[in-house]
């Protein structure tokens, strides 16, 4: 009997089964999986776990826990303005984002032009510009339109609104033409064989087609309007705070479990809204 058929027999003649080099890599890769997303979460987790602290001062162990700092959300008049304010833009941006986004995807992904990479790269671009960098850029050209054309654009509500949609536009325009591209184009050209006009083929062909990528672009755009700070500091107006700025303001002068609190409503609602939009539109075929 050779060496190698000796190690694989114990002492009561029982064979040991050699190992399945297949099963030992799926196993080690799920065990590097899971370890990465516990590793994620755990910001989440303590985030969580701090808004419940009964003390005003962190400290471990906590001395109790209390929901006082999710009371002292409703009480917060700055927080809550600041809420109301970062859900109008978000809507807002995230529906302008759409008007513009959606038919820039269908004409990148239907014609073939001249300046056609330049026009998908300079979508792309607001997502690899810094946002201080973004804001700094979006201010000096508020400053000089106003200058030369007199009109009222500095720390208005209308110039807030349109850097915020300059922010949705390379996720929806991204993701929608994900959509298009695994969407048979076949389909249109039946469809309008039959006599149906473009805007009849768009509505009733193509976008039932590619709702999944436009609701994850409409959601991924959203998210980004309303946690935006580094720019909606440079285009933020006197006598209004979105929520971002609120807690930044707060945390320069007191800190507390308030903020965890805040921050635990955010998570929430974004949660939320995933579970609504995925009950009615699977985002795992986009995203």
């Amino acid at each position: 009997m050779t060496m190698a058929g000796t190690r694989r027999i114990t002492r009561t003649g029982r064979r040991i089964p050699p190992v399945d080099g297949r099963r030992l890599g799926r196993w080690t890769l799920l065990a590097a999986a899971a370890l990465a997303f516990l590793f994620i979460q755990l910001p989440l987790f303590f985030v969580t776990w701090l808004s419940f602290y009964g003390q005003e001062i962190p400290s471990y162990p906590p001395s109790g826990y209390s929901l006082e700092w999710y009371r002292a959300i409703l009480s917060n008049e700055r927080f809550i303005d600041g809420l109301l304010l970062s859900l109008q833009l978000g809507v807002i941006a995230t529906a302008l984002g759409l008007i513009l986004a959606v038919p820039a995807a269908l004409a990148l992904s239907h014609f073939r032009f001249p300046g056609r990479a330049t026009i998908s790269n300079l979508l792309l671009m607001p997502l690899m510009v810094p946002g201080v960098v973004l804001g700094t850029a979006i201010y000096v050209f508020h400053v000089e339109t106003e200058i030369n054309t007199g009109l009222p654009i500095i720390g208005s509500l209308g110039g807030l609104v349109w850097g915020h949609v300059l922010v949705t536009l390379p996720w929806i325009t991204r993701l929608v033409t994900a959509s298009l591209a695994q969407f048979d184009r076949t389909l249109e050209e039946a469809a309008q064989s039959l006599g149906a006009t473009p805007w009849t083929t768009f509505r009733r062909v193509t976008l039932p087609a590619i709702l999944p990528g436009v609701v994850a672009g409409a959601m991924f755009a959203f998210v980004a309007s309303f946690g935006n700070l580094e720019m909606t500091l440079f285009l933020v107006g006197p006598g209004r705070t979105t929520l971002p700025i609120a807690i930044l303001q707060y945390l320069q002068w007191k800190i507390d479990p308030t903020i965890a609190a805040i921050s635990v409503v955010q998570i929430a609602l974004v949660f939320v809204a995933m579970i609504v939009t995925d009950r009615f539109v699977r985002l795992s075929r986009v995203v």
